[in-house]
């Protein structure tokens, strides 16, 4: 079974794409002859390859469509509705399989991308077989952390047990079960879906390192490898499994699971099919577009993220339209978005169980109140509710730490009480302390590391990032806690059309990005080579631009595209101190010549009141202390 690849089968430049009408276009990749067609909506643009599922026939403007929304076949005359995907003769027939159109923000090019083979599950098929209770249970642990009972074999999810992710930003919000580690640490094998500090979370990882080093644990073959920080991160991990897209893993006769990249983010982000005697689980963890969206239809469980508030925008933005209404308004229809988004996504699955997971989290450090009060989310009780009301047909589950679904008994009669076991009424559900010290204690000594004595740093860092090319100045401003610039902290311009660092904005017209950074968590990311998404999900930093707009480039680069390996901080501190050394030198010799220049002219000015003797004699003293010195 070959490896599921992404592909772009066709792209069009900025000009093509604003020649795009409204409605319906037909469009040929010059290269190969394939023909495509591109829906222009108001709010979206949807694609496919221009072929009917029946017999392949190639499809023609419908000379009967009012709307401007309907191709027909050559061949038998099948209608397909562009603008929804769904064939409209025959009725109720079939869905075509889209592309991804990806708009770039940069440069206004348009790129469709397909996945191959597009449903990988389908291959080497396996009928269900009867399960008995208690076969398989899915135990919630915290925030993305479940864990899969198949059989006689254990798989865990996600593990965040302890610390914070996004550097100080992000803190479990539901308190693990008290056995937690020692389920992870027993576990047959562990998935961590990507590299986000919530999914791979190295505090726990350092945990478990020390208790089984070999445990195997599986994630996806992405261009930026998950576990790109493991030597740097100095946990002791031996057994760490890259799997290829799309392929099933065998983990015995019964149970096997594959891994399936994101449309959206290929280069990051996975999602991970389970199946066990012919049951599928699906979790789509934090994908934006799960396998491009085309997902199997009808498994026992699905589970996906709920609450949104992932990010730093808006609340980190300040100036213009960000006032605090607008943020709000903001952060509601955003809401109000994803649970509808939510909601159509299950309903189109029509999964059997549905739990949302993944988005447990809060902004429990003092220093960020402001976050936690502003930055609203869904609730996963929310999300279920509409999905009730839509489907009533489908079983919700709102999971809290300790519960554990019973599929057997769930398939069976999912009206029977005992199919989910809630945890005691004496458990602790929500976290009351975080030993925020022992974590930020670990940032703050960055602050005074070596290489911050020399502002070379600033040139060097960004030497190594290797953003340029790009019209866009940026400020950035050190500052402490509460985003107050820092007495003696580094305020520098970096100008990345040609990685220059001047004192003042450049005359010429540019994109401005002025960015307050809290010093601890910007020099623990210069310093360990780390990537910007500690400063930016984890709301540590603010930021204004001019004009308002989101360079998608430039924030790609430094939350994915940065280098492997750290900066070479010791070959820095070489350079520095030679440098440092050199002008001391310098410096001394023109003390030197300043300090026998003065003494001339003291001499001279006391010439008056010695003999001409004396006078050639202290000028050949004079000198000879000079060619000593």
């Amino acid at each position: 079974m070959t490896s599921q690849v992404s592909k772009t089968v066709l792209r069009l430049e900025a000009e093509d794409v604003r020649a795009l009408k409204d409605g319906i276009n037909f469009k040929k990749n010059q290269e190969d002859g394939k023909c495509y067609i591109i829906y222009k909506g108001k709010d979206k643009i949807r694609a496919c390859v221009n072929q009917c599922k029946h017999q392949g026939g190639l499809f023609i403007k419908d000379i009967e469509d009012i709307d401007g929304r309907t191709v027909r076949c050559t061949k038998h005359y099948w209608k397909l509705n562009v603008a929804t995907m769904e064939y409209v003769n025959p009725p109720d027939s079939f869905m075509q399989d889209e592309l991804e159109a990806v708009l770039s923000d940069t440069d206004g090019s348009l790129e469709l991308v397909e996945l191959n083979p597009p449903d990988p599950w389908t291959a080497e098929p396996r009928e269900a077989q009867e399960l008995h209770a208690g076969e398989i249970t899915l135990t919630y642990i915290t925030h993305a952390c479940v864990e899969l009972k198949a059989g006689n074999k254990r798989m865990m999810f996600d593990p965040w047990l302890t610390g914070p992710a996004f550097a100080r930003g992000w803190w479990l919000l539901h308190e693990p079960p008290s056995d937690a580690m020692d389920r992870l640490s027993q576990a047959d094998l562990i998935y961590i879906s990507h590299m986000h500090s919530d999914h791979l979370s190295y505090p726990t990882l350092q945990r478990l390192s020390k208790k089984h080093p070999d445990i195997p644990i599986y994630v996806g073959d992405t261009s930026r490898p998950v576990f790109w920080y493991l030597e740097k991160s100095g946990v002791n991990l031996t057994n760490i499994n890259v799997v290829p897209f799309g392929v099933w893993q065998n983990v015995d006769e019964h149970l096997r699971f594959m891994i399936l990249m994101d449309g959206v983010h290929p280069e990051m982000d996975t999602c991970l099919i389970v199946e066990y005697k012919g049951h599928m689980i699906l979790n789509t963890v934090d994908c934006t577009r799960p396998n491009n969206g085309r997902l199997p239809h009808g498994v026992d469980v699905m589970m996906s993220d709920f609450a949104g508030g992932a990010s730093g925008f808006p609340m980190t933005f300040h100036g213009g339209k960000y006032t605090e209404s607008w943020k709000a308004d903001f952060i509601k229809n955003e809401r109000k978005k994803l649970l509808n988004y939510k909601t159509q996504m299950v309903k189109s699955l029509q999964p059997k169980i549905y739990c949302p997971f993944a988005g447990y989290f809060t902004e429990a450090h003092p220093s960020d109140r402001y976050i936690k009060e502003t930055n609203s989310k869904n609730s996963a009780a929310d999300l279920n509710e509409s999905i009730r009301k839509s489907c009533p047909n489908i079983l919700t589950w709102t999971p809290v730490p300790g519960s554990v679904l019973d599929l057997a008994l769930a398939l069976n009669d999912p009206s029977n009480r005992s199919v989910i076991t809630e945890p005691p009424g004496s458990t602790q559900i929500y976290k009351g302390s975080w030993d925020f010290d022992l974590y930020l204690d670990e940032l703050n000594a960055s602050v005074s590391a070596e290489i911050f004595k020399y502002k070379s740093w600033i040139q060097y860092y960004y030497n190594w990032a290797g953003f340029k090319d790009y019209n866009l100045v940026i400020r950035v401003i050190e500052t402490d806690d509460d985003f107050k610039p820092l007495k003696g902290g580094y305020d520098y311009l970096v100008d990345f059309l040609d990685l220059s660092f001047p004192a003042a904005r450049p005359e010429r017209d540019h994109a401005y990005e002025e960015i307050q950074n809290r010093v601890n968590v910007m020099r623990h990311v210069v310093l360990n080579g780390r990537l910007w998404d500690d400063l930016y999900i984890g709301f540590n930093n603010r930021m204004s631009r001019d004009p308002d707009v989101y360079h998608h480039k430039f924030w790609n680069h430094f939350q994915t595209e940065l280098p492997l390996s750290a900066p070479d901080w010791d070959n820095f501190l070489q350079i520095a101190c030679e440098m440092d050394v050199a002008k001391r030198e310098q410096s001394q010799h023109y003390l030197f010549g300043f300090e026998g220049l003065r003494g001339l002219i003291l001499m001279l000015l006391h010439f008056s009141l010695i003999t001409p003797v004396r006078f050639l004699h202290r000028v050949r003293l004079w000198f000879g202390r000079r060619r000593e010195t």
